[in-house]
């Protein structure tokens, strides 16, 4: 505009053409319009000036005065001139000019107003070329364009702050959820993320394509073509728009930059959580299988269960090796992450050593008790080669005839037999036992010493047994001397020698010698029995120079299998002999001591009134074999096929071992807190004994050992003669009894049982299984089972019960180590129902529980063990379907074996599952005894009382 016509001045100028009107519009809405007007330049420039341009050539003075006073009142800008063009009508002019110039003072006070009585007027103050052409200028301008422009400024800006709420919105969404623990929910998250992530891209690219249109629309001057003044003078539209368009680009950079990182982190947290995961199932492989071969021991008593642990352990190695595969490929994984810069970096790494230590340990573990056992094997491989030339030897001695020997031609064959042995046999006759120990030491067990020891003894014996036949020999053959012409025995009254057999057949007796006293009996001549007072328990007698002496009176006549079997009958009388004397030197030597007042000074504090605990009830055990047993062995010298009886009519008095078995840990425990005591030492000194007492106390747990082997052996000679059935007989008695003392041994072992054991019946069987429970009806379905890992229980068989315990570690140090049972569970028989063979293994059967309530997957070490323990449950449940039909044929009896109430005969009963958790009962349907399974029952034979296993199972 040109002010005063000095120059040239800039400001915005505002016109209100004459169809504009204030009077009707209040003055709030005029504030707000003159507001909006003035807020797009304002927002440039702070100062900017402006100019109103009033067209009211059409109007009255009171409708020009009521504008300016709302003009004056409302605007909010720095306001430089008013210009009115003045009413053109006669009277409306003069009105005009009356009434401004009274109200003058008024006007300029408020604002600075000029009253233009033309367009041309107009000119002198404004350039033609800022006005539009109603009011005399040139500018090109409409005002529905105008509009139209502004409306889509207006929404292209709304919808530029409207995406940027929408990007903060998206980004705390992403910052504040947090994320689930399961890879399915991980990737669903990840995947509707990149499908919005997208959506909000295609949004941001459609709005700024409508700002670009918008932008060109302006019609942006050229740089070229236009001065930096008119640059300065680009309309303010045109640059609110690139305005939005640049914070919309700058948006959108900042978004794509946040999401890469969110985008990068979430699929580093995927890769994490499968890492972890594919760790953690690796790892709990390991350790269970670690746990598995580390329930394997790494020795053994024998060849073959050395063989059988190595071949499981050799399972094991295969296992291993395919989990430390899978373990390298997690590793592999993990050093790939860790490559990537993954975030977890540090922790990554730390799994990936944690899983290559672990699978480390398990190599190695296996390896050493590879090694270790390999080592066991060699050793036991050399002691049975051992003991099998000992029972070379032996059976080579044992069938020379001695009546052709006693030539010169026959002693010379016979002795060139026995160094053709000896050279053959030298590696193993003359090993050194100390080169032994110290060459498998890493490996050595007390059992394993005891072995070798044994086999040093009877290698020792073998020898002495070759020297002295070596000896005879070679003075048969010095002297030159004639053989002997033998007489033939009479046939009425056959000589029974009692000389004992050493037999290979007998296996290793770590605890017996080779050496024994006995007396000859030949035809014609009277026997003495030797007085008590001539018995030593070291008998110092070798046989091998008797027996060599009786081989020379044995006609050809004779049945050697008769022979043989003599010389066992023998050997049995007079380890029993020796056996009772043994007893009898400890029970005078050493418990009588003990009341002795001279002896009483030198007796532990400990021991006093403890002779008991000591010694059991070894009395009991003396008086039986001295006054009954022993005279019933005797009896048989010239009956041998009564030794079966003898046995077989003393069972029931046997059953004492297994109190003083009972007894042995109590006695074991007592010994050793006293046994460098004074009085011992003086004992032992008095009875002139190379052993202490505590070989003594085992005497009779060895003599029990003792009586199968003989049995055995003396069964083998007798299968074709009478006496064989109860031989038979006696052998499965002996067997049984031997079980039922370490059954028993295993039941004082128990503990946490509420209440009395003996009440549940004997002892039939116990052992170790692995077992899988299930608590509901229907068939037990082995694929649920087996996904979960079995409980170790140890079993017990009782008449009325099956016990279930868990076998607790060792504890203690040296010989306090003891082992416990701690009861879990029973299961009265009265409700038990079996189900031989379980889909998957041989090994396993099924116990199941009132109707199938309670069913039990138990799996055996061999199928021969299941067998015989379905065998003995068979029997139990057999028994109990017979009292079923007793009491069903009987009403009004009642079986107190069994404890069956009367609900059974009418097909109820109560449930008897008592668990050491909970000791609640409730009712269940019943189960029919004659429903179970049951094999024919096979012959009956006399056999230990509440023993019922077959000599086959033994």
């Amino acid at each position: 505009f040109i002010p005063g016509g000095r120059g040239k001045d800039k400001a915005w100028i505002i016109t209100f053409p004459d169809n504009s009107r204030f009077n009707d519009v209040p003055e709030e809405t005029v504030t707000k319009v003159l507001t909006y007007l003035t807020s797009v330049p304002s927002q440039h420039e702070p100062d900017t000036k402006f100019i109103l341009i009033l067209d009211r050539r059409l109007d009255t003075w009171t409708s020009v005065k009521m504008t300016l006073q709302k003009i004056a009142a409302s605007f909010p800008g720095n306001l430089h001139l008013v210009m009115v063009l003045r009413p053109t009508g006669f009277f409306q002019r003069t009105f005009t000019d009356i009434g401004f110039r009274f109200s003058q003072e008024d006007f300029l006070l408020k604002l600075p107003v000029v009253m233009l009585s033309s367009v041309s007027d107009l000119l002198t103050y404004i350039d033609e070329q800022q006005l539009t052409p109603e009011f005399g200028g040139t500018l090109e301008y409409c005002h529905s364009e105008w509009v139209i422009f502004r409306t889509a400024i207006e929404s292209f800006a709304l919808t530029v702050k409207e995406i940027a709420q929408m990007l903060q919105s998206f980004g705390t969404e992403l910052a504040e959820t947090e994320l689930p623990d399961d890879m399915y929910s991980i990737e669903r998250i990840l995947a509707l993320r990149t499908e919005k992530y997208y959506q909000l891209k295609e949004d941001i690219t459609a709005v700024t394509k409508e700002g670009n249109l918008l932008l060109s629309s302006l019609e942006e001057p050229e740089v070229g073509e236009c001065s930096q003044e008119q640059h300065r003078e680009r309309p303010g539209d045109w640059e609110t728009v690139n305005r939005l368009l640049g914070q919309l680009r700058e948006m959108e950079t900042a978004f794509d930059g946040f999401w890469e990182k969110h985008q990068l982190k979430m699929e580093q947290y995927l890769q994490l959580w499968k890492f972890e995961q594919s760790f953690q199932e690796v790892k709990n492989a390991i350790e269970f299988l670690m746990g598995q071969q580390a329930e394997l021991p790494d020795t053994g008593d024998s060849v073959s269960q050395v063989k059988q642990r190595l071949k499981d352990l050799s399972h094991f190695d295969g296992m291993a090796q395919d989990l430390i595969g899978k373990a390298q490929v997690v590793i592999l994984h993990g050093h790939q992450l860790a490559a990537n810069h993954h975030y977890a970096l540090n922790l990554i790494c730390q799994q990936c050593n944690e899983l290559r230590h672990h699978s480390d340990v398990l190599s190695d573990e296996i390896k050493r008790k590879q090694m270790q056992l390999q080592k066991t094997l060699d050793l036991h491989t050399r002691l049975q080669q051992a003991l099998q030339c000992c029972d070379e030897g032996a059976y080579l001695l044992a069938n020379q005839q001695m009546d052709k020997c006693q030539s010169k031609e026959g002693a010379q064959k016979a002795l060139q037999d026995i160094e053709r042995f000896l050279e053959s046999s030298s590696s193993y006759l003359n090993y050194d036992p100390q080169a032994l120990q110290y060459d498998f030491e890493s490996v050595l067990t007390p059992e394993l010493k005891c072995q070798i020891q044994s086999v040093q003894v009877k290698l020792e014996n073998v020898r002495s047994m070759f020297e002295n036949r070596q000896s005879c020999f070679k003075k048969l053959l010095d002297k030159h001397v004639r053989p002997v012409q033998l007489v033939a025995p009479r046939p009425e009254n056959p000589p029974r020698s009692k000389s004992p057999l050493f037999s290979p057949k007998h296996g290793v007796d770590f605890n017996s010698s080779l050496k024994f006293s006995f007396d000859l009996s030949l035809p014609g001549k009277k026997t003495s029995r030797k007085t008590p007072s001539s018995r030593k328990i070291e008998v110092m007698h070798d046989y091998q120079e008797k027996r060599n002496s009786l081989q020379s009176f044995i006609s050809d006549s004779d049945d050697n299998l008769d022979i043989l079997k003599g010389h066992v009958i023998n050997e049995l009388i007079e380890t029993e002999r020796v056996y009772v004397e043994e007893l009898f030197t400890v029970l005078t030597g050493y418990r009588a001591e003990m009341d002795n007042p001279a002896m009483v000074i030198l007796l532990p504090p400990i021991l006093r009134n403890r002779k008991d605990v000591l010694f059991g009830n070894m009395p009991e055990i003396y008086d039986f074999h001295n006054k009954i047993f022993l005279h019933s062995l005797e009896s048989c010298l010239g009956a041998p096929e009564r030794v079966g009886f003898c046995f077989l009519d003393r069972r029931e008095d046997f059953q004492m071992y297994e109190k003083y078995c009972q007894n042995k840990p109590r006695s074991e425990s007592l010994w050793r807190q006293c046994s460098e005591s004074t009085f011992f030492q003086e004992c032992q000194r008095k009875l002139e004994h190379k052993l202490g007492l505590d070989s003594y106390l085992l005497k009779p747990v060895q003599r029990l050992t003792k009586y199968q082997l003989l049995l055995k052996e003396l069964l083998k000679y007798s299968t074709s003669c009478d006496g064989v059935q109860e031989l038979q007989e006696a052998l499965v008695a002996m067997l049984d009894l031997l079980k039922s003392v370490n059954d028993s041994m295993h039941q004082i072992s128990i503990t946490g049982y509420d209440g009395d054991l003996s009440e549940l019946g004997k002892v039939l069987m116990q052992g170790s299984f692995s077992v899988w429970t299930g608590h509901r009806k229907g068939p037990t379905k082995m694929k649920d089972l087996a996904r979960f890992k079995p409980m170790q229980r140890h079993l017990f068989l009782y008449e009325k019960a099956l016990v279930f315990c868990k076998k607790r570690e060792d504890h203690g140090d040296g010989y306090d180590k003891t082992s416990s049972y701690s009861f879990k569970h029973f299961l009265k028989m009265n409700a038990v129902g079996i189900t031989e063979n379980v889909k998957g293994d041989h090994r396993k059967f099924e116990i199941w529980y009132s109707g199938r309530e309670e069913v039990y997957v138990v799996q055996a070490q061999t199928v021969d063990l299941k067998m015989a323990w379905l065998n003995e449950i068979r029997k139990i449940l057999f028994k109990q379907q017979e009292l079923i039909k007793v009491e069903k044929q009987q009403p009004g009896s009642c079986t107190d074996q069994l404890h069956l109430s009367s609900q059974l005969s009418d097909g109820k009963q109560q449930r008897a599952s008592i668990s050491s958790e909970e000791n609640d009962s409730e009712r269940t349907s019943p189960v029919p005894l004659d429903s179970v399974l049951l094999s024919p029952q096979s012959k009956p034979h006399r056999s230990w009382p509440g023993m019922s296993q077959s000599l086959e199972i033994c």
